[in-house]
């Protein structure tokens, strides 16, 4: 199934006889909080979910978005109307992060049918409402497993025996800043991949044939295991998704950088090289 949808589409799907249930998950890192703009107007049926409060846990030593507790995350999406046969379409605004955040989340905790909406919100052509929906409750209970996770360790794992991509901007790779996290750099033997080179200047993905272009030169066509890193697991699963449309499946280090790079023990490698 091809994780992403067209704004096309979706209006298509949400008119039909099964229509989606509609998750619309705007946020930035260092916000502003995304509840007010979907309260000034959202997709006529679409749900809020909030990411640092509901599709991450409390920041600390796993990073600065930990999984979400399992039940209280199952609670959210029973709230907002998921169910375990029913498709599921997330937006963010249109950067891409954080829908594909909740993407990752709902394919890992087990549910089948999750699409996210391609150039977010700036690609939606439809109607916009204030309305707030009240929906079904939902049936959907996390079942965890469906897709590869990485901690720490089986992530420098990785980076040996496979190919592990780090999402963030190069330079942060590179460790020639970091405005973040404690301190700057890679996982020794990862390599720079920017997620940000996935998609177009309107921030919906470039061409399936582009994308396994670009993931064929960083080696991942190739590479026994892949894995995907970025500073705390939002930008990390928008890569994550990136690979998942030309077919290649890829573990998700959900900690990331900001989890790595808080205990000093951990090694650092920067510049260019992979280290």
């Amino acid at each position: 199934m091809n994780p992403i949808i067209s704004a096309a589409e979706l209006a298509d799907e949400l008119a039909g006889a099964r229509p989606p249930v509609l998750l619309d998950i705007r946020w930035q890192l260092g916000g502003p909080p995304g509840r007010p703009a979907y309260e000034a107007g959202h997709v006529p049926g679409a749900v809020y979910v909030d990411l640092d409060m509901e599709l991450a846990g409390p920041p600390g030593p796993g990073g600065r978005h930990p999984l979400p507790d399992l039940a209280e995350f199952g609670a959210v999406m029973r709230r907002a109307g998921v169910r375990a046969d029913w498709p599921v379409v997330v937006h963010d605004g249109g950067q891409g992060w954080a829908a594909a955040r909740a993407w990752w989340l709902l394919r890992w905790a087990g549910h089948p049918d999750v699409r996210v909406l391609d150039g977010g919100l700036a690609a939606w052509r439809g109607e916009l409402t204030t309305d707030t929906p009240t929906p079904v409750p939902g049936d959907f209970t996390p079942e965890p497993g469906a897709l590869p996770l990485l901690d720490a360790d089986g992530a420098a794992a990785l980076a040996r025996r496979g190919l592990l991509l780090d999402a963030r901007a190069g330079e942060r790779y590179r460790g020639e800043v970091e405005p973040i996290d404690p301190v700057g750099g890679h996982i020794p033997g990862a390599a720079s991949a920017p997620t940000t080179e996935n998609v177009d200047e309107n921030g919906r993905f470039l061409p399936a044939e582009a994308l396994a272009a670009r993931f064929k030169a960083l080696g991942a066509a190739d590479a026994p295991e892949v894995g995907v890193y970025c500073g705390s697991g939002v930008s990390g699963a928008h890569e994550v998704l990136a690979l998942e449309i030309v077919g290649i499946r890829a573990a998700l280090y959900a900690g990331s950088w900001s989890e790595w790079s808080s205990d000093p023990s951990r090694p650092v490698a920067t510049g260019a090289a992979r280290g």
